[in-house]
């Protein structure tokens, strides 16, 4: 009885990405996503994050008379907000078990992620404005530093293991 009910448990507890590793045409694939799927998660999501950002930089540079560095604090706006959603429901798996829990989460991504921020905008700063380079070039280059330090920033002092066991000890 106990070993069917961990079962169901399981079972309940699987996201799409782990339905879809499961059909019979991702199988082979299993073990490896079950070993890494954190990391997974993250490149995927952060690939979309990367495209999210470069969309919105590009669209906002395009058509309005906005500076780089002003359509870029604009992208990453929309970006970190995308990102905090992602990785809080399905990279992380980091529910809160209050308003006080979810605001300091919400407090450490968002403080995490501006730190990021100002060496992006320092990177932009150096080779658009100062350097003259294309700033699409640049943007890409700047966004995959930016992915690199917001995992491991994530990590280390967001979505910590130590909030989980909270969380588990409190359900």
């Amino acid at each position: 009885m106990v070993e069917m009910e961990s079962t169901v448990l399981e079972s309940e507890k699987k996201d799409i990405f782990d339905k879809l590793v499961g059909l019979p045409m991702f199988k082979w694939a299993e073990p490896f996503y079950k070993k890494h799927k954190e990391v997974l998660l993250y490149l995927f999501f952060g690939g979309l994050a990367f495209i999210v950002s470069i969309v919105s930089f590009f669209l906002l540079i395009k058509y309005t008379s906005l500076n780089e560095l002003i359509a870029n604090v604009l992208s990453w706006i929309i970006t970190v907000t995308f990102a905090y959603l992602t990785n809080r429901i399905w990279v992380f798996d980091a529910a809160t078990s209050g308003k006080k829990e979810l605001l300091n989460q919400i407090w450490k991504f968002f403080s995490g992620r501006i730190v990021t921020l100002v060496i992006e905008e320092a990177i932009l700063l150096v080779f658009i404005s100062w350097l003259g380079m294309n700033s699409m070039v640049v943007k890409i280059v700047a966004q995959v530093v930016v992915i690199v330090l917001n995992y491991v920033i994530s990590k280390l002092f967001v979505f910590t293991k130590e909030d989980k066991e909270k969380i588990g000890a409190v359900a």
